[in-house]
């Protein structure tokens, strides 16, 4: 079985078409949400989306567009973003977004946004936190976003090991616990602007990091024209 898996494509159509096309021919899409929110095209990603039967998990902006009080945590520019967003998705969307579960178990993965700790809020982003999230894994391998930056945390020997993937890494599916973030689809935040997502390869036991590149400009042009901050279009030229 081959899957890809995207998290936070944050409503950007253009950089979820281009993974799509870059990922071939897959048996699954699962998607670790933060489907919506940022960006100017939140309906057209969840109609992408539901018409090729992905299956996910929801994330803080995903529940914060379904109506949830999330949005009361949000930074300026988030919340600005939230409130267009909820004025402008329809009851299709609505609906979708919010019957998205906290977790989604696969087989040997565990779906969730933030953490397996904290499903939506928590960001794994240190050793301590990766091997608190490990601890409560119910799978052998967990795949979580949130952070916008792909990452692997492995349990070798008692330990826990950071691992960084560039384009094209692999990580080995063996009797290993690890945690798999994908990066972010539509606004990635590690200094590298093209969209992150990672193919897993269940029959050949292993998964794959990918990059690919997108029209940011359109994306942007969008963004201003929808009346969304600036500084949220800005960034994804940046990937910060």
């Amino acid at each position: 079985m081959r899957v890809a898996v995207l998290s936070d494509i944050h409503a950007n159509l253009v950089a979820l078409d281009a993974v799509l096309a870059a990922a071939g021919p897959v048996d699954a899409i699962w998607h670790l949400g933060d489907v919506v929110g940022y960006g100017p095209d939140p309906d057209g990603v969840v109609e992408r989306l539901r018409g090729l039967g992905a299956i996910g998990v929801a994330g803080n902006h995903d529940l914060a567009a379904a109506g949830g009080n999330q949005i009361d945590w949000f930074n300026p520019e988030a919340r600005a973003a939230m409130e267009w967003t909820r004025g402008r998705i329809s009851a299709t969307t609505r609906s979708w977004l919010a019957g998205l579960p906290g977790r989604h178990v696969a087989g040997r993965f565990s779906l969730v946004h933030g953490s397996e700790r904290d499903p939506v809020w928590e960001y794994v982003t240190s050793v301590p936190v990766a091997r608190a999230s490990l601890a409560v894994l119910p799978t052998q391998l967990g795949l979580h976003g949130h952070t916008h930056v792909p990452m692997a945390w492995a349990e070798r020997d008692g330990r826990v090991e950071a691992i960084s993937p560039g384009s094209g890494s692999t990580f080995a599916l063996t009797d290993s616990r690890a945690l798999l973030n994908p990066g972010s689809v539509g606004q990635p935040r590690d200094g590298d602007p093209t969209a992150s997502f990672l193919v897993i390869d269940d029959a050949a036991g292993v998964c794959t990091w990918h990059r690919v590149a997108y029209d940011i400009g359109v994306v942007q042009a969008a963004m201003r024209d929808a009346g969304l901050p600036q500084r949220l279009a800005d960034r994804l030229s940046a990937g910060l």
